[in-house]
């Protein structure tokens, strides 16, 4: 079973030090163990140690304490607040062509140099010679970048170059030396340094949540620290000088109070309606929450102004979409409702947070939950998680203070001392800048070489681990050649393709110009060359360069035109087929494959009166004299040329027609003889009598599907002799 790690943290504030004591096993924290103690006299000041010894002697206080209940302790996670917050981006390039795929450490150590180049600018800015003046106490990646597109992990990645940007936030040697002192005093070694906000931020808001914009707000005694995130990392830091301590004061000279008992009085306000307050003349007097807030209203009024004021000095001078709250001054009366009035924020897009936000995390039960504790929970979390651990070596005799994530390199050393990397590699060649189909291609000259890197007199590489006391001497590299190749470099070879149409074998070649004239795979590539190499891809584009217009033709649907009228039928174009497979004109072919084109079929009048919705007669269903016949009339006719069509006429692509229909009208007895023979008998008497439905009727009356007519003939005086019936 996996032995679980022990993590000690010190929370180091302006009114107290908290000291934690987490276990961690497969991912998931415990908290073991938390001890505060409140500094005896003011030896902070606004997140500034001003005092080291009286510091030192509280932390050795909580260290020996927390160690005879827990063993031996002489590693800890810190974190600073400090007035002087400077914040750098800065991004860092690799080149990676021809090199194994990109491991966890190579991008580390790519985000390194990209703090050192952040380190470098912000001495530069801020009129120092030195770069480690400064140090970096945190930083989050912005983006990766694998040969100039984003992407979201450059681990495993192949390419030509690799690229990181980082926002760095950097403190004055001061606040990081006087926190080391103060450890070294009692007998602790730092094992990580991070920003108060950071450190809530890193167990409140996993990355997933850092696309919404929110600030992170750690309230503490003397000073409020200040996190912004958004677009998926954290944008920008910030401190204000002013905290929970503001409040104390307010109430301690409202009312007479000693400090201590100030604070205590504040911290009951937060769960007592009424408290009882004793004065330094010994008074003792009960006043309500309402009372105490009312008096303390413009010190309550500065506090809010001060936080919100950073908070849209931080974000571009817009609020965020909402505020999280933590540190014990989070707990100071009426501070959320008053911060969302002035960012103009509802009521619950300001909260406090306390460690039951934090995911994979469980507490002692005999330790009091509070958003106090979110701090120094998160720098212990943060020291497992992303430890920033820090190394000093010395560059030609000067000390320079490195911080490191892995291996501290030759390379990480001249950065640190100031030394510019570009001016030690050898210059580039003149790149060329072409056109190829239409992409823009940048061909890079040759590149410069490295320079001369001696490590102790033996020559080495900016990889190469360090130690203290190593003597490094560097020459700068000689510059790279222009570059120079030709257009098949570009290509590697010129496509052609054999394909048999219709039986038929043909070959198709790819065409090569250069600024628009035919050119050979040899010529020389110049700068500003626009290159074109084109190969038909598609069975359309085969049938022009072939010049096979006629079998092109056949692919395209029938073209007619209906009463000036452009009408097309896809359904009867002719047939597509690749290697037996039916395929549309825009498929692609390949190299050896077969292709067959049918011809486009030629439909008949009736057909195309049958695909556009035409109808050409109208016909209804009767009975004559006893046989079921069929009355037709026609009422759309076809006319090409001016000449009417039969519903047996053929068209043909591109033939103009005229479609004429006719009223609907409706059968009148009289049509009946348009489709029969009358026979009179030769026993009539000459007269005859029609008959719908056994009803006389006139050659006028309207008939309908399904009448039974007849026509009648009277006998002549003859008896006996039988009807004659017509016929049709």
């Amino acid at each position: 079973m996996q032995e679980k790690k022990k993590l000690f943290a010190l929370d180091i504030g302006t009114r107290s030090v908290v000291g934690i004591i987490l276990e961690e096993h497969d991912g998931q924290f415990h908290v073991i163990d938390i001890l505060a103690k409140e500094h005896t006299k003011r030896s902070m000041l606004d997140g500034q140690i001003h005092d080291i010894l009286a510091v030192s002697k509280i932390i050795t206080e909580i260290k020996e304490q927390l160690e005879e209940r827990h063993g031996c302790l002489k590693k800890v996670a810190v974190a600073a607040a400090g007035r002087a917050l400077k914040t750098e981006r800065a991004k860092a390039t690799v080149s990676i062509k021809g090199k194994t795929m990109l491991q966890k450490q190579d991008i580390l150590h790519l985000e390194l140099c990209a703090v050192q180049q952040a380190q470098a600018s912000v001495a530069e800015k801020n009129n120092e010679e030195k770069s480690y003046y400064y140090y970096c106490v945190g930083y989050s990646v912005l983006y990766y970048q694998l040969d100039g597109e984003e992407i979201g992990n450059l681990i495993d990645q192949q390419g030509d170059e690799a690229s990181v940007e980082i926002i760095a936030t950097f403190l004055p040697k001061v606040v990081v030396e006087s926190l080391i002192s103060a450890l070294n005093r009692s007998g602790l070694e730092m094992e990580a340094l991070t920003l108060e906000p950071i450190a809530a931020i890193n167990v409140l808001m996993p990355p997933s949540m850092r696309r919404l914009n929110v600030a992170l707000v750690d309230i503490g005694a003397g000073t409020s620290d200040i996190a912004i995130t958004d677009m998926g990392t954290i944008i920008a830091y910030g401190m204000v000088p002013i905290a929970g301590d503001e409040i104390t004061e307010a109430i301690s000279d409202q009312y007479l109070l000693d400090f201590p008992l100030a604070e205590k009085a504040k911290r009951e306000l937060h769960t007592n309606d009424r408290i009882t307050i004793t004065d330094i003349l010994g008074f003792e007097t009960e006043v309500s929450r309402e009372e105490v807030i009312s008096h303390i209203s413009p010190a309550l009024n500065k506090l809010a102004e001060s936080i919100c004021d950073e908070i849209l000095q931080l974000n571009n001078g817009k609020p965020p979409k909402a505020v999280m709250l933590v540190g014990g001054g989070s707990l100071t009366p009426e501070l959320p409702k008053r911060l969302a009035e002035k960012l103009n924020l509802p009521e619950n897009r300001v909260a406090i947070r306390g460690i039951e936000a934090i995911s994979s995390l469980t507490i002692s039960k005999k330790i009091h939950n509070g958003p106090e504790l979110v701090t120094p929970i998160g720098i212990a979390i943060a020291a497992q998680r992303s430890p920033l651990k820090y190394n000093t070596v010395y560059v030609n005799e000067q000390p320079v203070r490195l911080f490191e994530l892995n291996k501290l390199t030759v390379g990480d050393c001249l950065l640190s001392a100031g030394i510019k990397m570009n001016k030690l590699y050898g210059k580039p060649g003149m790149a060329l800048f072409v056109t190829l189909n239409g992409q823009n291609i940048t061909i890079p000259g040759q590149l410069g070489e490295a320079p001369t890197i001696l490590l102790n007199g033996k020559p080495c590489s900016f990889d190469d681990e360090i130690k203290n006391g190593d003597k490094i001497a560097v020459k700068k590299g000689k510059d790279g050649s222009a570059a120079d190749l030709k257009i098949i470099d570009l290509l590697d070879h010129i496509p052609n393709k054999k394909i048999t149409i219709n039986g038929k074998p043909y070959e198709i070649f790819a065409t090569l110009t250069c600024n628009g004239v035919k050119t050979s795979p040899d010529k020389k590539v110049e700068d500003r060359d626009q290159i074109v190499c084109t190969i038909p891809e598609t069975i359309e584009e085969l049938l022009k360069e072939l010049q096979l217009h006629d079998l092109l033709l056949q692919l395209r649907p029938l073209r007619l035109k209906i009463n000036d009228r452009e009408t097309f039928l896809p359904n009867l174009a002719g047939k597509l087929f690749r290697n037996g497979i039916a395929i549309k004109p825009q498929s692609t072919f390949n190299h050896l494959d077969d292709i067959v084109i049918e011809q486009k079929t030629t439909p008949t009048v009736k057909q195309l009166a049958e695909m556009k919705h035409f109808q050409l007669k109208h016909i209804i269903p009767v009975t004559f004299n006893g046989e079921k016949i069929y009355l037709s009339k026609t009422v759309t006719d076809f006319y090409r040329n001016g000449e009417k069509l039969s519903e047996d006429s053929v068209l043909f692509d591109g033939d103009e027609l005229t479609v004429e229909q006719k009223k609907m009208e409706p059968f009148l007895f009289q049509d009946l003889f348009k489709h029969v023979e009358i026979t009179m008998p030769k026993n009539s008497g000459g007269k005859f009598v029609l008959l719908r439905n056994d009803i006389p009727a006139t050659f006028y009356d309207q008939i309908y599907p399904g009448d039974e007519l007849k026509i009648v003939w009277p006998l002549s005086q003859e008896k006996n002799s039988p009807p004659n019936k017509g016929h049709a």
